[in-house]
């Protein structure tokens, strides 16, 4: 017979061991591990009764001389001293209205105040008006309150 001879040497490869489909197989195990464990972690909680703050009780002052200046959603002042009503000034008015107050005042307090629906700008634009007019003891509240109180 005369043809082409097989080898054995050549027939017998040796086997060798594909690392890319090896690295596909371990990324899909991992993320489905990752995606399993994820599941399974549940967020739980136990439910916490909170406290409430309760608001101070102020006492009315009668010789209470603090300027309480408030500030309205549609840029309004209003001036309020003391426990008397508030009235309803424009931002021209706020600068003279201060002045006059520290001179007849020995401790001028002002509290700046906004309604519920106040604009920052306005309220910084008082706050601005108090410590050009000199007063060093200025507050701004943080509760807001109904416009005009």
């Amino acid at each position: 017979m005369a043809g082409p001879t097989l080898n054995l040497d050549t027939a017998r490869k040796k086997a060798r061991i594909e690392i890319i489909p090896l690295i596909d197989v371990i990324f899909f195990l991992l993320a489905t591990f990752v995606l399993f464990t994820l599941s399974l972690s549940r967020i739980q909680s136990l439910p916490v009764t909170l406290p409430v703050a309760q608001p101070q009780n102020v006492q009315s002052n009668p010789n209470d001389t603090t300027i309480y200046l408030q500030v309205s959603d549609e840029g309004t002042y209003y001036w309020k001293q003391g426990q008397g009503t508030a009235e309803l000034i424009s931002a021209v008015e706020i600068a003279p209205r201060l002045s006059d107050y520290r001179r007849t005042e020995n401790n001028p307090r002002v509290l700046i105040r906004g309604d519920t629906k106040a604009r920052f700008g306005a309220a910084v634009f008082a706050l601005d008006e108090v410590r050009k007019s000199g007063i060093e003891q200025i507050s701004v509240e943080t509760v807001s309150s109904p416009t005009g109180k």
